[in-house]
């Protein structure tokens, strides 16, 4: 089915690894334009690469910490100066170190986790409103975590998670007006496909077993009614509809898991 994103402007955050990286092959395919931003350039390269192989009729690579004050206005600036605009922003970068709430008590930890997974999605989020505005309206995805709706090691993550849903349909009622959709994709856990799929800056780096151990994911995934876990093309897919006026004009404010059904919002 065609979408109707061929040569779309579309900015994916956190867009070189694991989950991000699935966005950037899902909208490629589409023929879609992908602005890839990431504070790992030698990933987000090896990205764009692929993206262009996957039939992107266009991608390039933004280098930038989304935590630094500006930072979303100037990723934005950079896909309108090239492009002339964003049709979407998939607000996907996202960090985490699953710990116990009762022992997670580092507030530089805190702050960071609030920064990266909600601060710079308000931030992109601004930035993108003003311009889509001016050209017609475009459609922003939130990706959230299952996490959100309450799950153990994933306190202050999943707090700033459940942050990102509210965002969401904020944005849904006061900018419904100008045509621009907002939706929210809340993903299960998603391993990485292979080495190739994270950069070293990836919190995958550290080594699959410090955030789920093979113990946690099998008894995960017998809590999954469809007992498989998500993908990274998984979430691709929903995110991709999501974007698509063509499939999905009519949708706004909504919140999809993508879990298998573990989680059911």
């Amino acid at each position: 089915m065609d979408l109707g994103l061929a040569g779309a402007r579309i900015l994916v955050t956190g867009g070189a690894s694991n989950i991000g990286r699935g966005i950037v092959h899902g909208f490629a395919a589409e023929g879609a334009r992908l602005a890839i931003c990431d504070v790992d350039a030698e990933q987000a390269e090896r990205v764009r690469a692929e993206a262009l192989e996957c039939g992107a009729s266009a991608a390039v690579v933004v280098e930038q910490d989304l935590t630094e004050d500006g930072a979303g206005v100037h990723v934005v600036e950079q896909v309108v100066s090239r492009w002339g605009g964003v049709d979407t922003l998939v607000n996907n970068a996202g960090w985490t170190e699953p710990a116990y709430l009762a022992e997670d008590t580092d507030r530089g930890k805190w702050q960071r986790t609030v920064e990266i997974n909600l601060f710079a999605a308000i931030d992109c989020t601004q930035a993108a409103i003003a311009q889509m505005r001016t050209t017609g309206g475009g459609s922003i995805v939130f990706i959230s975590s299952d996490a959100a709706f309450g799950e153990v090691r994933q306190g202050i993550y999943g707090t700033a998670k459940a942050g990102l849903i509210a965002l969401a349909r904020t944005v849904a009622k006061e900018h419904g007006r100008h045509d621009i959709r907002s939706n929210v994709v809340c993903p299960g856990l998603v391993l990485p496909d292979g080495p190739s799929a994270v950069g070293t800056n990836s919190l995958w780096t550290a080594g699959r077993d410090k955030i789920f151990t093979e113990k946690q994911t099998e008894g995960l995934r017998k809590l999954v009614p469809l007992r498989r876990l998500s993908t990274a093309r998984d979430v691709a897919h929903a995110v991709v509809w999501l974007s698509s006026r063509r499939c999905a004009h009519q949708i706004t404010g909504q919140v999809i898991s993508i879990s298998g059904g573990y989680s059911m919002p």
